[in-house]
Order: C-alpha cells, then structure tokens, then sequence
C-alpha cells in the first residue's frame, strides 16, 4: 500500500543562497513554490520571493521542504 504523502505536491522550498540576489530572497526563510512545470524542465523553481511576485531561480538555491499538511494549510492560507 502507498503512502498518501508521496504523492503530495511540495509547496514550500528553502532558501539557501542568495548571492546576487540579496534583495529578493533571504537565507534559511521558506518560500511558497508556484507550480511551474517549464521552469523545473530548465533546473529552475519558481518562487514567491520578499517582493510578493513569482520569480524563477536557479532550484539550486533552494532546498524542497515536506511540511506537515496542518502546517502546510495555515501557510497556503495566509500566503
């Protein structure tokens, strides 16, 4: 039997480089993943980054973060 958690999206990702972009992101802050199939095709994430619009980097300068789904939920709800 398979676990229902493998199949469950991750929305959150971890930033752990923001060299040349000091600005937009913020190292060890959790960011909100935007789906977005063509930029992960590219190696890239895309993000809700400290401006409050999506952005695609580099998916190096994350780390993908399996939340808890009562965790999850109240993030999704206030994002």
């Amino acid at each position: 039997m398979m676990k229902a958690e493998q199949n469950q999206v991750i929305h959150f990702a971890l930033c752990l480089n923001n060299e040349g972009y000091k600005a937009s992101l913020e190292v060890g802050k959790l960011y909100r993943i935007v789906s977005d199939e063509q930029a992960t095709a590219h190696g890239l994430i895309r993000i809700i980054d400290e401006s409050g619009e999506d952005y695609a980097f580099s998916a190096e300068r994350f780390y993908p973060v399996q939340l808890p789904q009562s965790v999850e939920q109240v993030l999704l709800t206030a994002s």
